[in-house]
């Protein structure tokens, strides 16, 4: 009894991982710019690969030192995807990428610098 509500409640953390993955790569697609299309990839890298470690750390019969790597990956991705996405949109900033503004900013200027129709307000 035990040992089938380990590998559901694995599966259902495993499927839970593979969601939150397919969301961030939708995400790459209708997202408009670099900044916001940065922002759904490491977000949801970090929840889905979280949840998928852990769904594959409560496999049973599981070997102790598979469950001692996975527990190291699940400590290392959340301390290091923060970090690369801020290092990664630092770089695009200083290289001259603009974000693409709202109704606050000035949109006209964000697209005319990547080379972008206008957008009619």
């Amino acid at each position: 009894m035990m040992t089938e509500l380990l590998s559901l409640l694995s599966a259902a953390l495993i499927i839970a991982g593979c969601g939150c993955c397919l969301i961030g790569a939708v995400g790459l697609f209708r997202f408009p710019d670099f900044y916001t299309r940065m922002h759904a990839a490491g977000v949801t890298d970090t929840l889905g690969c979280g949840l998928l470690v852990l769904g594959l750390i409560l496999q049973p019969g599981i070997h102790w030192l598979v469950i001692a790597k996975l527990c190291f990956i699940l400590v290392f991705i959340p301390l290091t995807s923060p970090t690369a996405a801020h290092a990664l949109a630092k770089a695009a900033r200083k290289g001259g990428l603009a974000p693409l503004l709202g109704p606050q900013g000035s949109p006209k200027e964000a697209q005319a610098s990547q080379g972008q129709k206008e957008i009619k307000q």
